[in-house]
């Protein structure tokens, strides 16, 4: 998928990504909407993330992280890459809408400017985040339309992580054992408001795209 990510500012503002004609129209006169997609890995949430922004001329929000940037990423599309004294300052003035250190390392967050600038266009800003991170936006943005997309089984999810044939299994059993953690979490959580079955790529596409509209929709009349 081809986009046009908005130029990251060095000091501390992020790029966005926007959808794949690279169109940024605003639209003062509609309410923007704040899309959250969470799901455990080998779910396919990603993938149905980025049809949403493409179907719905959507902005891809792209989060920050102090790790290493592999040699097949690019800074300021699949994420900027910043140092753990950039991480802190923006932290320390209240910067991001959610963040977290993962295995007590590297930091990654979301930056809240983006997405302020972008409801305010009445747009619509989608983060594909964790369980934890999606805790935080709804305690900060209550007004977001939270996802979380499941597996058809644990089963299935556990054949999905092995067919993709990246990992060991040592490896493997250690993400589906972090996936069932998470979708324990989302369902006890009570933050999110629709869980999705993916048992149909497609057809779940489809109807997530609807809950959307419907959602961003009802917005208009708030």
């Amino acid at each position: 998928m081809s986009s046009s990510p908005v130029p990251l500012n060095q000091d501390s503002q992020p790029a966005i990504r926007d959808n794949a004609d690279g169109s940024t129209d605003e639209n003062p006169t509609r309410s923007g909407l704040l899309l959250v997609v969470c799901g455990p890995s080998g779910v396919g949430k990603t993938t149905i993330a980025h049809t949403i922004q493409e179907k719905l001329n959507g902005i891809f929000s792209i989060s920050m992280t102090t790790r290493p940037q592999s040699d097949q990423e690019v800074d300021g599309e699949d994420y900027c890459f910043i140092s753990d004294e950039q991480f802190q300052a923006m932290l320390q003035r209240d910067e991001f809408l959610e963040h977290a250190t993962v295995f007590g390392r590297h930091a990654y967050g979301t930056p809240k400017q983006p997405v302020e600038d972008c409801l305010a266009e009445g747009r619509l800003i989608i983060l594909d985040i964790d369980v934890q991170g999606a805790l935080q936006v709804r305690q900060s943005m209550p007004q977001a339309f939270m996802v979380f997309i499941l597996p058809p089984s644990e089963d299935e999810l556990l054949r999905r992580l092995r067919s993709r044939g990246r990992e060991d299994e040592t490896v493997i059993q250690r993400r589906f054992a972090e996936a069932k953690h998470e979708i324990n979490l989302a369902r006890s959580s009570n933050a999110f408001d629709e869980f999705i079955v993916n048992d149909d790529l497609s057809r779940t596409i489809e109807d997530a795209i609807k809950l959307v509209r419907k959602r961003w929709n009802a917005a208009q009349s708030d």
